[in-house]
């Protein structure tokens, strides 16, 4: 009887891996939905609409850009974490939505757990931009500024817990002041209130600010890179502005539901990989100071890391913003 019910259970795992098999290979027969935690017109948006369409031509199908803005982007995981573990719906994160959140948010109806790994499709700079009449011209001023004046100047993000979030909280704690953080639903509107001189500046990814900058629109005061960005050549880098203890590179990646087949999760890695390494990404990257991942990058294994580590790595700066 055990001999005979062991061969009815391997019969069944081997039928389950060959019909796994087969749906990976017809994989996708529809359009896939790729969910971006904010606003149109931000960092994620733009990165996720450049890499969607050249993953889209790579895999046959259409790829649908669904914005689901609020709560710093927890708002899309849990909707991403509740969907359909078959590939058609993925989304893109970062190390706010899919790290820092967990400290932020303790009580969130995800985990880590509840996502798989697909790709990181990018690497970012986060740039600290003023309102073009702000006072101050360059970062030793902006500090005297900030000093002078505890908890009057506000700089705008995309929400707690938003990679835009932890430019500024990794700005703010290296320079020392006592500055107002003002939460938007995404990196477009606190952009827009900048420029309207709404708010004094805001804290955003080169993707997002580098041509407002150059269209003087708003002013940029520093990069937190360790060099400085092609499309921004007169914008210092935290070392050179006389912080170095600012540093703000961060990464973008997709991730599916627990329980998406690994055979499909390969195939949507290998259509990423294909489209960061087109012409058309290479170029629109270029231009928006963001940097594709290197070749031993493109793993599930990498994105999973970065995951592991930044969740600890905000675990520890962000304990007091715990909600």
């Amino acid at each position: 009887m055990i001999a005979f019910l062991l061969k009815r259970s391997l019969a069944a795992i081997a039928a389950l891996s060959l019909a796994t098999t087969a749906f990976a290979q017809d994989f996708p027969k529809r359009p896939i939905t790729m969910i971006v935690p904010f606003a149109a017109g931000g960092t994620s948006d733009v990165i996720a609409r450049t890499v969607a369409e050249q993953m889209g031509i790579a895999l046959g199908q259409t790829i649908v850009i669904e914005n689901v803005a609020g709560a710093g982007g927890s708002t899309a995981l849990a909707r991403a974490s509740r969907a359909e573990p078959d590939g058609y719906t993925i989304a893109i994160g970062n190390a706010g939505t899919n790290a820092a959140t967990y400290t932020i948010y303790p009580k969130l109806p995800f985990t880590p757990d509840s996502f798989v790994p697909i790709a990181m499709v990018a690497k970012t700079f986060g740039i600290i931009a003023l309102r073009k009449d702000f006072p101050a011209k360059d970062l030793k001023e902006f500090m005297a500024y900030a000093k002078a004046n505890p908890g009057k100047i506000n700089l705008g993000h995309a929400g707690v817990g938003s990679s835009n979030y932890l430019i500024c909280k990794s700005f703010v704690t290296a320079a020392g002041i006592d500055a107002t953080l003002v939460g938007y639903r995404g990196a477009a509107p606190a952009l827009t209130d900048a420029i309207g001189s709404q708010i004094d500046g805001v804290c955003d990814a080169a993707a997002s600010v580098s041509q407002p900058i150059n269209e003087k629109l708003v002013r940029g005061l520093v990069v937190g890179s360790t060099v400085r960005l092609g499309t921004l050549p007169d914008l210092p880098t935290s070392a050179e502005a006389g912080l170095p203890e600012f540093e703000a590179q961060g990464w973008n990646g997709l991730f599916a539901p627990k329980g998406t087949p690994p055979a499909v999760i390969a195939r949507l890695n290998d259509a990423a990989r294909t489209a960061v390494e087109t012409d058309a990404v290479k170029k629109r990257f270029a231009e928006l100071s963001t940097v594709a991942p290197d070749p031993d990058e493109h793993t599930t294994d990498v994105l999973q890391k970065l995951v592991t580590r930044d969740v600890e790595k905000y675990r520890k700066m962000l304990a007091d913003d715990a909600k």
